[in-house]
Parts: structure tokens; C-alpha cells; sequence
């Protein structure tokens, strides 16, 4: 893996205008993982993608009228075949987080990388996807001296009562131990 001007070379790049710039001198420090399915418990198709570029047409599905309008994304997606799709460079500010807090530091998409998995809250995500992410994540952290496996959490320990992904079907448990093993 490698990057190149916030870019991860290994995943398709797919530029969201839902980004701005981090703070100044603010690095990531953090990194949340996220849960999507668009339409809800349904993958595949570019429906993610259209989300996080402001393309989601509401007349495609009734969930998407209540969505449609929101300015959304995430620095990448894991598929769940494994591909990558990277919206946002590192460098920058994901509109992924919303708001939150994380060890009484609020508005964390200053300060974090958002990794979404294809997926939903209670069915299991895909071997893979452990993979990939422990991958990107073991990558991450080698790059960003100012990242670490101890900082690592789910949107749901970030937006407490308000987000509730990846969800009791994500393996925290395996994830870390792919993490290790890198």
C-alpha cells in the first residue's frame, strides 16, 4: 500500500465534494468505523457512492427521499468483496462522524479517518472485509505517527444514542486480532 497526496493508491478513487480542510495542524488521530447499506439491508449497485457525492436520486427508492438531501461521506468504503473506494484524502476533513465525541473531544471529523463497511448492524460482515480493514488500518498506522490501534472505535461509541453501527454484527473481537497480526 502506499500514499500519495492523501490518496491510498490500492483503492479506486471516487472524489466526494462532502469534505473540507482539518483544523490547522490538526493530523488524525482516531479512526471510526462506520456500518452502510443502501437501500438499507441491501448491497451492491452504486448507491453508496451516490450518497457520498451528492447524487442519490430520491425517486430510486422511498428510503432515499429522507436521505437525499444529506451532505455526507467518508474518507473509504470496504465493499463487501474487499474492494476499496476512497472518497476523501487523509488530509482532509470526511463529513462522516456528524456529531460526536470521543474522550471528551467533540466534532471528530476533525481529528479522524471514518472507514465504512458495507454492511448493517445485525447480519456479519464479510471475512474480507476483516482483512482489508485490519490492512488499512495496520497501514494507517505505520503512515500517521499520530494514529493508533488503542484509538479505534465504531460510530456508535462516538454518537452515543444517536448511531448504533457497525453494530453487534461487527467481530471487534477478530478485527483486533487481524490487527495484531499484521
Amino acid at each position: 500500500m502506499m500514499i500519495e497526496n492523501g490518496w491510498l493508491k490500492t483503492a479506486r478513487c471516487v472524489e466526494s465534494p462532502n469534505c473540507d480542510e482539518r483544523p490547522i495542524d490538526m493530523q488524525p488521530e482516531l479512526i471510526v468505523v462506520h456500518g452502510i447499506s443502501l437501500p438499507p439491508n441491501e448491497f451492491g449497485g452504486s448507491y453508496i457512492e451516490a450518497l457520498f457525492t451528492n447524487g442519490l436520486n430520491p425517486d430510486d427508492h422511498p428510503f432515499f427521499s429522507s436521505i437525499c438531501n444529506v451532505r455526507v461521506s467518508a474518507h473509504l468504503l470496504i465493499r463487501r468483496e474487499g474492494s476499496l473506494i476512497q472518497f476523501v484524502p487523509f488530509d482532509k476533513r470526511a463529513w462522516h462522524a456528524g456529531k460526536s465525541c470521543y474522550r471528551g473531544r467533540l466534532r471528530c471529523n476533525d481529528f479522524s479517518i471514518g472507514i465504512e463497511l458495507e454492511g448493517t448492524d445485525d447480519l456479519p460482515y464479510e471475512q474480507v472485509q476483516y482483512q482489508v480493514l485490519a490492512e488499512v488500518t495496520g497501514y494507517l498506522v505505520d503512515t500517521y505517527e499520530t494514529l493508533s490501534i488503542e484509538h479505534i472505535v465504531g460510530h456508535s461509541d462516538i454518537a452515543n444514542g444517536r448511531k448504533t453501527d457497525p453494530g453487534d454484527a461487527f467481530d471487534w473481537a477478530l478485527f483486533k486480532k487481524l490487527c495484531c497480526s499484521k
